[in-house]
């Protein structure tokens, strides 16, 4: 039921004029609402059907939900719909691991994704703890370096993304920060998908779904994020 309702949320149009709050799917309940830079919105929520220490991301821009992410308790990456369901295979080669990165200051990962269309890619990379701490919105997060690559099952690049990122080690969740990107065509773009508010529940603004920050012509779809554990949807969370 959970999937049949994020597949709806996916290809159902928004409306004119948008609902208040966005609706957590059925049997799940949300936690935080992110709002960050580059026009994106971001509910975080816990379904009861899943593994313990699994949880999901909903990201939205003007337009409403584009995509949707699933995690488990290693902030690894497990699957995506953007509409297209995405899924990781069996037995990566190097699994992400949050429990390493703590530990050892540093975690490399290798493993390869399956999608609903037939096609596939395989990821490679790393996060790097930088020894530096951030406090953004009263929250304070661990600073990240992270570089990766994607590749089709051929080889050929998709993309590639450096930078930093925020971790907290608490939530076990990653957040996306100022880097730069290549599309496959060589040429490195700026991107910057920093968290700007963290939302609770019973505060202004949660569940909101219009994104407060960059919003304009230019930025509503651009590339946004670098996030270790999930892919992101227009370039690897």
């Amino acid at each position: 039921m959970r999937t049949i309702a994020i597949l709806a949320c996916l290809t159902v149009p928004a409306a004119p004029a948008l609902a208040a709050s966005w609706t957590v799917p059925e049997g799940c309940e949300a936690f935080m609402t992110v709002q960050s830079k580059a026009c994106r919105v971001s509910h975080h929520y816990r379904c009861s059907a899943d593994a313990p220490g699994d949880q999901w991301r909903v990201d939205m821009d003007q337009e409403g939900p584009f995509f949707y992410s699933r995690i488990n308790h290693e902030a690894e990456w497990v699957e995506s719909y953007d509409p297209i369901m995405q899924v990781l295979d069996p037995d990566p080669a190097d699994p992400a691991s949050m429990t390493e990165l703590i530990g050892e200051g540093m975690d490399t990962w290798s493993f390869s994704l399956s999608k609903a269309d037939g096609s596939g890619s395989r990821a490679e990379g790393y996060d790097r703890l930088t020894g530096r701490s951030v406090v953004i919105d009263g929250i304070t997060l661990s600073e990240t370096e992270v570089e990766f690559a994607e590749y089709d099952r051929s080889g050929k690049l998709i993309r590639r993304s450096r930078g930093n990122e925020y971790m907290h080690s608490d939530w076990r969740l990653f957040f996306a920060g100022p880097g730069e990107t290549d599309l496959g065509d060589g040429i490195w773009r700026p991107i910057d998908g920093s968290p700007v508010e963290f939302i609770f529940p019973g505060e202004e603004g949660f569940l909101a779904r219009q994104p407060k920050y960059d919003c304009d012509a230019l930025t509503a779809r651009a590339p946004a994020t670098i996030l270790p554990a999930t892919l992101p949807v227009t370039e690897k969370e």
